[in-house]
């Protein structure tokens, strides 16, 4: 079943409970409220009876019978009597009565009851008269209220099903209605695939669901198409980057098979072949470590580091490679608490990532002075890398983070334009900020924040 017609039926399903609640609410207060009134007219024959039997003056006797028969609207199969009450719980029967006792004895004990047999009613009270007690009966039947209850019930039934009938047109209608912007949304997506990614769904100026759904679709779609051109921009590049050290390689052999060479043209071709495998193999090492960097910090994450180690790991690390580096680690203002300084992560790549940025210092710097100060309190982890190199045109930071761009300032330096990018997506791999300040000339601030807060619990 579409949901098209769940809509339908629902709305039909609920209008037809809510008609039938409302039809049996008001036939019992309808009824009731007949049997009231009802009541209350022989309540008034009662006190008539009661006034002709103790009338000793035939003009009053005539009055009372006259108003009786004339003042008052004629009940139906009407009965009258008088029983005399001789003591608490005894009183003259009249055989022509057959009601139960119960009637009989609340009448005694309250003064008033009433009794219904067939849609006949019957009233009785206690009427006293110079120290006598008696018991007036007035039965008779209610045919104007049974024929209005019928009515009633015949109006509740035809009109019930005219509102059934027209609850499912209405139900239908308000399918149709909520449904149309959620079917041609629908559409609209099929109409979507790789090759034209660039189309958006309308929009809807209401401010609705429907709205926010449009408006989340095509946000969907913005990001979509970068990440598309991101990657066929990385595809493009990485075809390149690679394809240049192989083709070097296999004409540097082809050219030195052609004929015998002298030693040393073996030896600067070797060489040459040799420079453009490492090249190749240092690309490939960083493109597999770019690839194995997902977005699922869950499955990545599985230490707990203190960040003033990892920071001297780093620099143990650089020394290694550039002995002559100038790195300076600050931790004068790291807290005393060490547990402030604990970060959930997965240390060997969290390493790579601030190995690459402070590398990038010691490298676009030329070795001149690089800090690395760190902060911590409750709220986050601060990393703070600050050279004083080349810096970064304004017109590149936006490019930052794009696989194997390089800018024309840093193009002179060896390198793939990878660095960053894996340094970026392992960062935010651990739910961490980057941020980038440079001035051309001048040098470079990159800041690490991780903020506590945006820690997966699942990765504590």
């Amino acid at each position: 079943m579409d949901i098209r017609k769940k809509i339908t039926f629902n709305y039909v399903a609920l209008s037809t409970f809510s008609t039938l609640l409302l039809c049996i609410i008001v036939f019992f207060l309808f009824r009731e409220n007949n049997r009231y009134h009802f009541l209350k007219r022989l309540d008034d024959r009662a006190k008539i009876v009661a006034s002709i039997h103790f009338q000793k003056d035939p003009e009053k006797i005539k009055y009372y019978k006259n108003l009786q028969k004339n003042g008052l609207e004629e009940l139906i199969e009407e009965e009258e009597y008088v029983l005399k009450i001789n003591s608490h719980n005894s009183f003259d029967y009249n055989t022509n009565l057959n009601l139960p006792n119960t009637f009989y004895t609340n009448i005694l004990s309250t003064g008033k009851d009433s009794y219904e047999k067939d849609n006949k009613y019957y009233l009785g009270q206690i009427f006293q008269e110079n120290n006598q007690k008696y018991i007036v009966i007035v039965g008779a039947r209610d045919r104007k209220g049974k024929d209005t209850t019928v009515y009633i019930v015949k109006i509740m039934l035809f009109g019930g099903i005219g509102f059934v009938i027209l609850a499912f047109l209405l139900g239908r209608y308000l399918a149709k209605r909520v449904i149309n912007p959620v079917a041609r949304i629908t559409k609209e997506v099929k109409r979507i695939s790789a090759s034209n990614l660039h189309n958006r769904l309308p929009e809807v100026k209401n401010s609705d669901e429907i709205s926010d759904l449009t408006n989340t679709f095509n946000n969907m779609l913005d990001r979509l198409e970068t990440s598309f051109e991101i990657q066929a921009n990385f595809i493009n590049n990485a075809s390149h980057e690679l394809k240049t050290p192989i083709t070097t390689i296999i004409a540097e052999s082809e050219i030195m098979l052609l004929k015998e060479r002298e030693k040393h043209e073996y030896v600067e071709s070797l060489q040459n072949i040799y420079s453009q495998a490492s090249r190749l193999g240092n690309l490939t090492e960083s493109l597999l470590k770019l690839t194995q960097t997902g977005y699922d910090g869950q499955k990545q994450v599985s230490d707990i580091a203190r960040m003033d180690e990892l920071l001297l790991d780093v620099k143990s690390d650089l020394d290694k490679i550039y002995p002559d580096n100038r790195v300076s680690i600050k931790l004068n203002f790291a807290p005393e608490d060490s547990n402030l300084l604990l970060l959930p992560c997965n240390k060997p790549l969290l390493e790579l990532a601030i190995n690459n940025i402070i590398t990038n210092g010691v490298k676009y710097s030329d070795n001149n002075e690089v800090f690395v100060n760190l902060t911590a309190n409750k709220e986050m982890i601060k990393i703070a890398i600050n050279d004083i190199g080349i810096g970064i045109p304004p017109e590149d930071i936006p490019h930052l983070y794009e696989p194997f761009f390089r800018g024309k300032i840093a193009a002179k330096y060896i390198g793939y334009g990878l660095g960053l990018p894996l340094a970026s997506k392992i960062i935010r791999m651990h739910d961490g900020e980057l941020q980038v300040q440079s001035e051309q000339n001048k040098g470079t601030i990159v800041t690490i924040i991780f903020k506590k807060g945006n820690i997966k619990k699942s990765n504590v």
